[in-house]
């Protein structure tokens, strides 16, 4: 864009277009120490990105719908360990968001805010936390834990997206449940991270976690496109082994595998298989097939135990607890 070429496009047709958060946006996603651009694709990747921050926000105050943070908040020490990961991976956002504002590079601000809202939130914990929003009990403590987390989750998104997003946050602001908060969200200070976070040896242990969680969702996508499997609450995956050291690591891990990945079952094997070697984990092989049982018309896993219950006939035992109470 050049001045001189007569292609300037004029800040009031971007507003008329994409509205004055788009035009705010790109100011801040630009870095001002090199030749800044501005052209429709740009354009139009910023009000994606706008889409994601857009729809995050509304995504975690659709579940908070029935929260009160009064009577419902959950001390973090009460909380599941997915729930507390998250709270590690805020204070490291809150951290440097505020590292990068101060030292006027708003465009790593930006960045970095979209990175968490479209790896950290979307694609890894907003993600598996639907099971536990959806199918759990609405009063239960692992919803009101996944409750609680989202709400501090928000309120530090929230402001730490302020600066850059401003008519956007206010509008957030204004629907997060709960009193006691500033009018505004330009009221508000910079929120600090929660009191003892980030925890590092759970970041270090989920680090782990997710490559595998990785290597299992390969594997899955690869049954999917061979039409083996559907989806992969219908899965059941299989990680094999013959290192003793990885075996044991991912034994005592399975529980939290299981719910990262979000398949019917999983089982550890010190033992090979007629499957290709992962390349993230040297020694591990994933292989995936259908998982026994019916599907579950309410959680959508399938299990063994559907069919059993002749007042339920249709559900898993978890979700017939749920129906029962």
């Amino acid at each position: 864009m050049s001045k001189s070429m007569g292609n300037v496009i004029a800040p009031q047709e971007v507003m008329d277009r994409y509205g004055a958060e788009i035009l705010r946006l790109w100011v801040a996603a630009e870095d001002y120490r090199d030749d800044v651009r501005l052209s429709p694709d740009i354009l139009k990747q910023l009000a994606d990105s706008y889409r994601r921050f857009r729809n995050t926000a509304r995504f975690m105050l659709g579940n908070l719908y029935d929260f009160d943070p009064e009577s419902h908040w959950l001390e973090p020490g009460r909380r599941e360990e997915l729930d507390r990961l998250a709270l590690s991976w805020l204070a490291q956002l809150l951290a440097r968001v505020k590292r990068a504002y101060e030292d006027y590079e708003f465009h790593q601000a930006f960045h970095r805010l979209h990175q968490f809202c479209a790896v950290e939130l979307s694609a890894i914990y907003l993600d598996i936390l639907k099971d536990r929003l959806y199918v759990s009990k609405a009063d239960s403590r692992e919803r009101r834990s996944a409750q609680s987390t989202l709400y501090d989750l928000l309120q530090g998104l929230t402001l730490a997206m302020a600066p850059i997003l401003s008519f956007t946050a206010d509008e957030v602001w204004q629907h997060i449940p709960g009193a006691g908060r500033p009018e505004s969200v330009h009221l508000g200070c910079f929120p600090s991270p929660p009191p003892g976070f980030p925890d590092e040896a759970l970041l270090a242990k989920y680090d782990f976690l997710l490559k595998v969680r990785g290597e299992i969702n390969r594997s899955l996508e690869e049954a999917r496109k061979e039409k083996r499997l559907a989806t992969a609450q219908e899965a059941a995956v299989i990680l094999g082994t013959m290192d003793g050291q990885l075996y044991d690591k991912l034994k005592t891990q399975a529980a939290e595998l299981k719910t990262l990945a979000q398949v019917a079952a999983l089982e550890v094997r010190l033992q090979p298989l007629t499957a290709q070697e992962s390349q993230e984990i040297p020694g591990l092989f994933v292989a995936v097939q259908p998982a026994a049982g019916e599907k579950c018309v309410r959680c959508w896993f399938r299990y063994p135990g559907v069919g059993e219950d002749p007042d339920h006939p249709q559900v898993c035992a978890r979700c017939r607890q749920v129906l029962e109470v």
